[in-house]
């Protein structure tokens, strides 16, 4: 069957360029893999771009990748068209992930995650089944152990935030801002809430490791704070 598109006549007979043979499930398979792979680790780590995310996007990006070669027909140089614009569309989905707040830019690593798994995608609907694998295994070591060594070396700066209990608020802040004084950290961002006889202060900081550790050491040391309790921003990133 003879079906025209854009001037010239595009072969599908039997529709077996469109059939689930010849590989096709294989690839989309593939591509679910691979997504939910990422998107598992994604999931894990309380990303907004979780499983679900992952595998449509790698689905997607695999499915446009093969009917772009089919759609063209056998006869066109250009059977790339449809898959060029995969990389446009994943830029608008990766830049709704972004958020610019007052102080601090957060989403980038997410952004990054939807582009590398729109590549995979593509990978897998073009039947290149090892390499989409071994990008697979590079984006979750660089996840899970790049981030590591970044933040153990001291390299990056993230945000942690801090909930200091206690029963004199006037005391707990004066302790607060005394250490961060020390470390020559800027107290900003103050919450401030009792629950019965029981003051809290939460702030947040945006370090390295080093000197996060050197700042609740202080803090717990200090008599003005009842208890201390530190939490990571799962956002900042």
């Amino acid at each position: 069957m003879d079906v025209p598109h854009n001037g010239h006549m595009i072969s599908f007979t039997g529709l077996e360029q469109l059939s689930l043979t010849g590989g096709v499930a294989a690839r989309l398979l593939m591509a679910i893999g691979c997504g939910g792979a990422i998107g598992i680790d994604r999931e894990y780590r309380h990303k907004a771009a979780g499983i679900r995310t992952n595998i449509l996007i790698a689905f997607g990006a695999a499915l446009f990748t093969f009917l772009s070669a089919v759609v063209a027909g056998e006869g066109s140089a250009n059977k790339g068209q449809i898959a060029s614009n995969i990389v446009q569309g994943v830029g608008f989905l990766g830049a709704g992930l972004i958020l610019h707040n007052r102080n601090r830019i957060s989403g980038l690593t997410s952004a990054a995650t939807v582009f590398a798994v729109a590549s995979i995608g593509m990978a897998c609907g073009a039947g290149l089944y090892m390499v989409a694998a071994f990008a697979t295994v590079v984006v979750l070591l660089s996840h899970e152990f790049v981030g590591a060594i970044e933040t153990r070396s001291n390299l990056k700066f993230f945000i942690r935030v801090y909930e200091a209990r206690g029963r004199d608020t006037i005391a707990m802040e004066t302790a607060i801002l005394r250490a961060m004084d020390r470390d020559k950290q800027r107290l900003s961002d103050v919450e401030r809430s009792t629950i019965g006889q029981m003051e809290r202060v939460t702030f947040s900081v945006q370090a390295s490791n080093r000197t996060h550790r050197e700042l609740e050491q202080a803090l717990r040391s200090d008599k003005a704070l009842d208890e201390l309790l530190t939490f990571r921003d799962w956002e900042d990133e």
